[in-house]
């Protein structure tokens, strides 16, 4: 279309400059009563057609310039369409169609920019500078590749401990601080390793707080083990965000191939559950994947599948603990416990099976069971005219999500349970942390009658000042407030103090974990009245329970 509009204009061009050209040289040329006109009109037309078929050759001349340079910048814009960007325009172009040749280069430049700052997207992460999981792993998966018999492949798996905690009172921005500092630290040690003869590192960010480091030729598990130690060092030191300080510590797992993984996905298996392995060790630690490991890991998959298929068929139960008046000498509330009543491993205890279940999410399920079973006891307990309440421990997972109140009240209506009866235990921790829309909730379930405890309490680190201001009925005092109580002067000194500031803020005191007399007669002389342990009963099942504790004998046998 552009060729033809530029022949166009030069016919046209052409044309108009012979029709000139022979319309002047009639009139310059015209002489009156000359005889031979036709003859002088010959000759105009003779030099019309003459300048006329210059003109078209100078305009053909500068069609086919034009043209060529039109047809270098189609051919450059589809080497560009093809992804060649780096090529300059060519010089034709410029000469020609100078505003076309600027142009070209603007675009490709910026499109240049575009894909570098998707690349980056792609495979950096933003806040460390770090790989990202995707190019982590494309640079892992091809130097094990590559790899040949020189050398041990290692990778370590870091996670920081106590991150979580920056992001909760510092906030995210001064975590993503804190995390490119991590990174920082990182890349300083594999250049400390490159100049011990280790070799270059592959570093990545694979998710949070999770980190990752592959180097591909160690000499053994003693090298693994140094380095492990040095990022732990790198990390242990303070970092100071502005005016804060933070410290934190790093647990790591270790996996070598091909013995702990014939590829990367198993090598980050193998690493995942020694890094696991470590945090339960205790935190700050690194372990080196063993055959021990792998049947853990695989008795805790089973573990994990089991506890959804027990949910779906209803093989848990509940036991039930009182909390005795020594004044009456009466229960005056239950704890319920739940238990698994496993097919093959017989009967399981929570310490088995509910880290299991916090960690996979199905604490979440199994707290619906719980709420929904012991909302349904305790509205046949109050028909029996039995009025004790029912208590049910809340763990963070469950209280984190924004329906939990929804469903609490959803189990209380469905069963008609009055909710004077209901207790909810939430741990110290948990209690510190509890952000306005949760407070403002367990304020309105006060008001309707359940009540509030604060489990475990010892074994945190309280904030008075917030402990004053939260919606609490009561305080269960932790056992190992009261296990060298009887004997000990410094754990008496300790408990006291502890039992007096609960009762000064005007809270009900419950001691848990009581085992022996000698530990009631001290907590009595302190002024505690309430106790919960294995000295005054065991957890047991609603019948045998009721037959003990119930002082309506009807419900016994409903129960029965």
């Amino acid at each position: 279309m552009q060729g033809v509009t530029l022949k166009s204009r030069a016919a046209a061009f052409a044309c108009a400059a012979g029709a000139l050209v022979f319309i002047l040289s009639l009139v310059l040329g015209y002489t009156p009563g000359q005889e031979d006109d036709l003859m002088q009109v010959g000759r105009s037309l003779i030099i019309a057609i003459l300048c006329g078929t210059m003109s078209w050759a100078s305009a053909r001349r500068t069609i086919a310039t034009t043209a060529t340079a039109i047809d270098a910048a189609t051919e450059r814009l589809l080497s560009a369409a093809i992804g060649d960007l780096q090529s300059g325009v060519p010089a034709e172009i410029g000469e020609e169609l100078p505003d076309l040749s600027v142009a070209m280069q603007s675009l490709f430049s910026q499109v240049r920019t575009n894909l570098d700052h998707v690349q980056a997207l792609a495979l950096f992460d933003q806040i460390t500078g770090l790989a990202n999981r995707t190019s982590f792993c494309r640079q892992v998966e091809r130097l094990l590749a590559d790899h040949d018999a020189n050398g041990l492949p290692t990778l370590f798996f870091i996670d920081l401990d106590g991150f979580k905690g920056v992001n909760d009172t510092l906030g995210h921005a001064a975590g993503d601080q804190l995390l490119a500092r991590v990174a920082g630290r990182l890349r300083e040690v594999v250049m400390a390793q490159v100049s011990t003869g280790c070799g270059d590192a592959v570093i990545g960010r694979l998710a949070g707080d999770e980190f990752t480091m592959f180097f591909p030729r160690l000499t053994g598990p003693a090298a693994a083990q140094r380095i492990a130690r040095a990022i732990q060092f790198a990390l242990g030191e303070r970092f100071d965000l502005g005016s804060q300080h933070v410290e934190l510590g790093a647990s790591i797992g270790i996996a070598c191939y091909p013995d702990h993984g014939e590829n990367l996905a198993g090598l980050l298996r193998a690493a995942d559950a020694a890094m696991y392995h470590a945090k339960h060790q205790g935190r700050g630690r690194a372990e080196i994947y063993t055959d021990a490991l792998a049947l853990a890991a695989k008795d805790r998959a089973e573990l994990e599948r089991d506890l959804l298929v027990g949910l779906q068929r209803d093989e848990f139960l509940l036991e039930f603990q009182p909390q005795i008046d020594i004044a009456s000498g009466g229960a005056v509330a239950a704890e319920a416990l739940v238990r698994w009543a496993h097919p093959q491993r017989d009967l399981v205890m929570p310490g088995a099976f509910v880290p299991v279940a916090e960690e996979s999410g199905a604490i979440v399920a199994l707290g619906d069971w719980v709420m929904d079973r012991v909302c349904q006891t305790a509205a046949r307990w109050a028909q029996a005219g039995i009025h004790q309440r029912i208590a049910i421990n809340i763990s963070t997972r469950e209280l984190g999500q924004p329906d939990f109140f929804l469903r609490l009240r959803h189990a209380i209506a469905t069963h008609a349970a009055p909710p004077a009866m209901l207790e909810l235990e939430i741990s110290e921790s948990l209690a510190m942390e509890m952000d306005p829309r949760v407070l403002e909730q367990l304020r309105a379930l006060r008001r309707d009658g359940v009540c509030v405890a604060i489990d475990d309490f010892g074994t945190g680190y309280s904030n008075l000042s917030r402990l004053k201001e939260l919606p609490v009925d009561r305080v269960k005092i932790d056992r190992s407030l009261v296990r060298d109580i009887a004997t000990s002067a410094e754990a008496r000194t300790i408990c006291s103090a502890v039992v007096g500031l609960v009762q000064g803020l005007g809270m009900e005191v419950v001691v848990e974990g009581v085992e022996s007399a000698a530990q009631m007669d001290v907590l009595r002389v302190i002024g505690c009245t309430l106790f919960q342990g294995y000295h005054l009963a065991r957890p047991t099942g609603e019948r045998d329970y009721l037959a003990q504790f119930a002082r309506n004998a009807r419900l016994e046998r409903d129960a029965g």
